[in-house]
């Protein structure tokens, strides 16, 4: 694995060739911006400078002052303000992005920007590191978990973090906490009910005693599961998405067995209200996994 100490978009270019963040990459040795592998018009030298500056602190507080001294001497006599506004905006127009709701970058009233996409390194010599630190320099120190599920991620055909917006934390674990709810009830509520759940079955006559055994053995799986989560939720375990990640094959199947269970009360529900269900279960798997990766997969931005 690759170990970074700090790095610098002056670098030779054998060291550093391009940088992602989202659909985007920036070619570090020629200034050009690409979109989906196609050229985008060519920005302008201060705008590009600011770029350059908030990829060197991703996720950090870039001040404005930090910028005004890297943009502009001190004997030089602009209007900053106007200047550096006209620039932002110009990186905003080019990424499709807006102050009131930014993707990549965040304004800090009166203070500076800052860069919340997550940023992948490609250099000659690596085939990718993400950052998905307060900066890469802390790379070397970031959960190797983390990186290989990011990379792992990018073959499949399931949402990458990449793709999905990002979402308040606090939505985000309210959201998952209630998933987690739901299945424990669904759980705790068929086991006291077994003796009804016995005699919904008994037409099924062969089958009535498998099925009715996988219900209490899935269930005594999932409670302990349910019961974590829903720690891990409450105390803001900065881990969960990783744990998640590495039990989503496991509970992908519990899930889906589980989202057959309105069928059991087909005669209360109806037959179409059941599929209907059924179909909305079938998906929540994928919804919880989403879920962690808006709001917990990235460390979330700071002040």
């Amino acid at each position: 694995m690759m170990s970074v100490e700090r790095f610098a978009l002056t670098e030779p270019k054998h060291e550093m060739k391009k940088i992602r963040f989202g659909v985007f990459e920036l070619d570090t040795a020629t200034g050009e911006l690409w979109r989906d592998g196609k050229a985008q018009p060519q920005l302008r030298d201060q705008a590009l400078q600011i770029l350059r500056t908030l990829l060197e602190h991703p996720r950090e507080l870039v001040t404005r002052e930090k910028l005004r001294d890297r943009l502009w001497s001190s004997d030089t006599f602009v209007d900053f303000d106007h200047g550096l506004n006209t620039a932002v905006n110009q990186l905003r127009s080019a990424f499709g992005d807006s102050a009131a709701n930014p993707r990549y970058i965040q304004t800090v009233p009166r203070r500076g920007y800052r860069f919340i996409a997550p940023v992948e390194i490609t250099s000659s010599l690596s085939p990718g590191v993400l950052a998905q630190g307060p900066s890469v320099g802390n790379i070397a120190t970031s959960s190797r978990a983390e990186i290989l599920d990011s990379q792992a991620a990018r073959f499949s055909i399931l949402s990458d973090s990449h793709e999905l917006p990002f979402a308040s934390k606090t939505a985000v674990r309210i959201l998952f906490s209630l998933i987690q709810l739901m299945y424990l009830i669904f759980y705790v509520f068929s086991l006291a009910r077994l003796s009804q759940v016995e005699v919904i079955l008994g037409a099924s006559r062969g089958v009535a005693l498998p099925i009715l055994v996988l219900l209490i053995v899935t269930a005594a799986i999932g409670i302990p599961i349910r019961l974590y989560l829903l720690a891990a939720t409450a105390f803001n375990y900065r881990g969960l998405n990783i744990k998640f990640q590495t039990l989503f094959p496991f509970l992908l199947p519990l899930d889906e067995l589980w989202a057959l269970a309105p069928f059991l009360i087909t005669h209360r529900l109806g037959f179409g209200l059941g599929i209907a269900a059924t179909a909305a279960l079938l998906f929540l798997p994928f919804s919880q996994r989403s879920l962690l990766l808006m709001g917990f997969s990235v460390k979330q931005p700071s002040d």
